[in-house]
């Protein structure tokens, strides 16, 4: 929010001409034109037991929806990767192909250029949301059972989409005005441009069946036990509410927040010139989230953005392209640094200082050295926890994370789990998507018994 202590500290809005706005915060990847998606699908193998496709999370069968695309078959491409993937689209946009699909193609064992899995699958499923004819699922013979489905991001719309599929009414509970979860609040504006996250929604939902219930939350506006005395089943797809703390100090002063929340409120601004941002921005954390929150702070027009993190390029789990990505678009990325404390003045930010570090012994440990950042924002990007008590202690957890079996039951009756609320997993749209989708046919089994 622009107010006059941010504007005190150097935080303002309208850094940019109104045209540098749409044109930084449009799509950052431009789709393959047909040409080039016909050129592109040539050069599959279209492998037997294909590796791309065991290395896909939701299992898509690459080489199938590749073939469909060279014969010009793009709803048929379509199907192949909805069948699988319901989230297909976003997947395609967001997902870290370079290290799973992409990175398992044996064109990297003939040549430096795997084929360009991601663009194809994008490529596929826009031709589809663009003209999407006669629906391409169409629902089950009603069963009469009711499952209860809280939370509407990546796994909760991919269990919604496959409990209705198969003739059960599903009720999803959001607590958020629009469903999507991550997808609609924590990814890049320039990686969703369009809405896209609402269409694909949309086509989600057509295939009827599910009941949509926003301003619901788990612990305040639902109870667990009034959903198991009113549905069949339950799944829970709570995502990580919480954020880490630093480790030291975080004063109550200006510029100091959290980047899920910067990221958040971005998203959803529809007038990007009144965003305010830092001249000097400070990012600690090395995930996508830092990068994405970095290379926005740019975008938005900061004058020097810095992402710090307390080990080397290696360790960060923002890849190696959401790492160039950000170096490409003027971010500095520091290793081998932790903070040490948020300095402030006249109730705003005005830096941090940082402790150098380095292994020893197997362990992270400070050296001695420090060194001091100036910033007028510094954003929190490391790393989300999942808030238990809304659940209750009825429900085992790991790690800080719901415990559940391998199809998602958790240890509860008639309760499921998925996404980044379910222990294990890297955190990513693609695992979220599969949790939810392997909960449905979980759930489907018992409820048929």
């Amino acid at each position: 929010m622009d107010t006059p202590a941010s504007r005190a500290c150097g935080i303002h809005a309208a850094r940019l001409n109104l045209a540098d706005y749409a044109v930084n915060f449009s799509d950052a990847h431009p789709p393959l034109t047909r040409a080039q998606a016909l050129i592109e699908a040539e050069r599959c193998y279209y492998c037997h037991d294909a590796p791309c496709a065991t290395a896909c999370p939701t299992g898509i069968d690459i080489p199938s929806f590749i073939h469909r695309i060279a014969q010009d078959n793009n709803r048929g491409a379509a199907r192949a990767i909805l069948e699988a993937n319901p989230l297909g689209g976003m997947c395609a946009r967001v997902c870290p192909t370079e290290v799973l699909c992409e990175q398992a193609c044996v064109r990297n064992t003939n040549e430096d250029k795997p084929v360009e899995i991601g663009s194809l699958q994008r490529y596929a499923t826009d031709a589809f949301f663009a003209q999407p004819g006669a629906p391409l699922f169409q629902r089950a013979a009603a069963t009469g059972k009711r499952v209860a489905v809280v939370g509407a991001g990546p796994a909760g719309l991919a269990c919604a989409h496959g409990l209705a599929v198969r003739g059960h009414d599903v009720v999803l509970f959001e607590a958020r005005p629009k469903l999507g979860g991550l997808n609609e609040y924590g990814l890049a504006s320039y990686k969703t441009a369009n809405n896209f996250a609402q269409k694909e929604v949309e086509w989600l939902l057509s295939i009827g069946g599910i009941e949509v219930r926003t301003g619901q939350q788990l612990g305040r506006d639902i109870m667990l036990d009034s959903l198991l005395g009113a549905y069949d089943a339950v799944f829970l797809g709570l995502g990580l509410q919480g954020v880490n703390a630093l480790g030291v100090a975080e004063p109550t002063v200006t510029g100091l927040r959290n980047a899920v929340d910067f990221i958040a409120e971005l998203r959803q601004s529809t007038d990007l010139s009144t965003l305010p941002v830092g001249r000097r921005v400070v990012v600690i954390g090395g995930g996508m989230t830092a990068v994405d929150a970095a290379v926005q702070s740019r975008k938005l027009g900061a004058e020097e953005v810095t992402i710090v993190y307390r080990r080397g390029a290696e360790a960060m789990s923002a890849s190696a392209v959401e790492q160039q990505w950000a170096q490409t678009n003027g971010v500095t990325i520091r290793h081998w640094a932790a903070p040490k404390e948020v300095l402030s003045e006249g109730g705003a930010v005005k830096g941090v200082r940082f402790a150098a570090t380095a292994v020893s012994g197997g362990k992270l440990v400070e050296t001695g050295e420090t060194f001091t950042l100036d910033a007028d924002m510094v954003l929190k990007a490391i790393g989300q926890t999942f808030v238990a008590e809304p659940v209750g202690n009825r429900i085992a957890l790991e790690g800080g994370r719901i415990a559940t079996d391998a199809e998602g039951q958790t240890s509860l009756p008639r309760v499921w789990a998925g996404g980044d609320c379910r222990v294990g997993g890297r955190d990513l749209t693609v695992e979220a998507v599969e949790h939810g989708k392997v909960a449905a046919v979980s759930i489907h089994a018992a409820l048929m018994a």
